[in-house]
């Protein structure tokens, strides 16, 4: 068994790596930086030093692998995010399509299922329509809102000010990394899955952005406000921060395309996962802040 993991020092990714290597198997871990990751893992897998914005280099790092864990590295600031998230995984697609690969398990998003109109999510649905061409097996995992995404405004949460430009009262899904991590590594050790595959990974529990206020102020010991914010008003932000405007469409629109989305796949056994934001806010997300709990 042959595994491939793409960024493997990421959320999703090193829960992934160390569960294959508790499970015996040796992962080749495709990586731009091999020191990031700590040196009792590096001693374990078969690193791949390269970008994976280089198609060449992942071509030729996944080549003769059995099945690889696909994690589009694009960064939503990209000048063009959804033209680079399909060029970045045209390496991983012509491997599966010359039958160099046999498998991939893609981290899709919740919102993928629309083909269209929700911003730089779109550039995953053009990965799941182009791994699907290829006739290789393919599993998407279509992921709710990740927890680890409150840690991009620590500096509004410090000052007990929860934003977005989300619906407030609107539930959706919120999901642990780590609690993916756990379903990429069972699939990836499951041998028995063909065809093309859609799972969907909902977290827990749906919750509003007003559920996601009173949590957060329960678990950091401290008042948390929602402020509601336009459309515009993240657009002017964006672009007084010098982002390309296809950048700015990329972002506003995963928020604006999902507003009233219903998920593909309801929640149920297989969709659901257990740890709770309280739970995953109490254990990373009040450290981090200064006075929390006081």
């Amino acid at each position: 068994m042959t595994i491939a993991v793409t960024t493997p020092t990421g959320n999703v990714g090193s829960r992934v790596v160390r569960l294959l290597l508790q499970a015996g198997v040796r992962p080749r871990v495709l990586v731009r930086d091999p020191a990031r990751l700590d040196a009792a893992t590096r001693e374990l897998v078969d690193v791949r030093r390269g970008d994976l914005t280089d198609a060449a280099f992942v071509r030729e790092a996944v080549a003769g692998v059995r099945t690889v864990f696909w994690v589009d590295p694009t960064p939503h600031t990209a000048e063009d995010p959804i033209e680079t998230s399909e060029r970045t995984a045209s390496g991983v697609i012509d491997a599966a399509r010359a039958g160099d690969v046999q498998r991939v398990v893609l981290l899709s998003s919740v919102g993928a299922e629309k083909r269209g109109g929700v911003g730089h999510i779109d550039g995953l649905a053009r990965i799941e329509e182009l791994l699907d061409a290829t006739g290789a097996d393919t599993l998407h995992l279509r992921c709710g809102y990740f927890f680890t995404n409150l840690l991009m405004d620590l500096d509004g949460l410090a000052q007990g000010v929860l934003t977005t430009s989300a619906r407030p009262d609107a539930p959706m899904s919120w999901v642990d990394p780590r609690d993916i991590g756990d379903i990429v590594a069972a699939r990836l050790l499951n041998e028995d899955w063909k065809g093309r595959n859609v799972q969907a990974v909902h977290g827990p529990e749906d919750l509003t952005y007003q559920d996601v206020a009173e949590i957060l102020t329960g678990t950091l010991g401290r008042p948390v406000r929602l402020q509601v914010v336009s459309d515009d008003d993240v657009r002017a932000a964006l672009t007084s921060a010098g982002l390309a405007p296809t950048a700015v469409d990329g972002i506003v629109g995963m928020t604006a395309g999902t507003r009233d989305l219903v998920p593909e796949q309801p929640r149920d056994l297989l969709t659901t996962t257990p740890t709770t934001l309280a739970a995953w806010s109490y254990t990373h997300l009040r450290p981090l802040l200064p006075g929390a709990g006081r």
